[in-house]
């Protein structure tokens, strides 16, 4: 299974995926793939802008979590108004970032995340 079609995967089937994509902690994307359905919007055609640019607080949050000996980040989300961001560690060197609709179904979209982790691991 290639990257994109475990990515494609997630999008289509967590309820109200707008993107995904795998990035680089140094930010580069990986691969990146959008909802089948057509989602319209920035997120839709850039969500690697947003990779990159959250990229830089996910580093300071593991600085906060290594001060406070809380272990090591597996996921975090950013809700605003119109959509959610959902970022999940891959490994030391990747994570992935979902972006889902204000309505959509964010439990399964976390849910599928983790399930396709090993899958994206096995890819790398």
């Amino acid at each position: 299974m290639s990257f994109a079609s475990i990515l494609q995967t997630i999008v289509d089937n967590c309820g109200g995926g707008i993107a995904a994509a795998l990035m680089g902690t140094d930010g580069i994307p990986i691969d990146q793939v959008t909802a089948t359905a057509g989602p319209e919007g920035a997120m839709a055609e850039d969500i690697s802008t947003a990779g990159v640019e959250f990229g830089r607080i996910l580093e300071e949050i593991h600085k906060v979590s290594d001060s406070l000996a809380a272990g090591a980040l597996s996921e975090t989300m950013v809700s605003f108004s119109r959509f959610c961001l959902i970022f999940r560690i891959v490994d030391e060197d990747t994570f992935l970032v979902l972006a889902i609709g204000a309505g959509g179904n964010v439990g399964k979209a976390r849910y599928l995340m983790r399930r396709h982790l090993l899958a994206l691991r096995e890819e790398m």
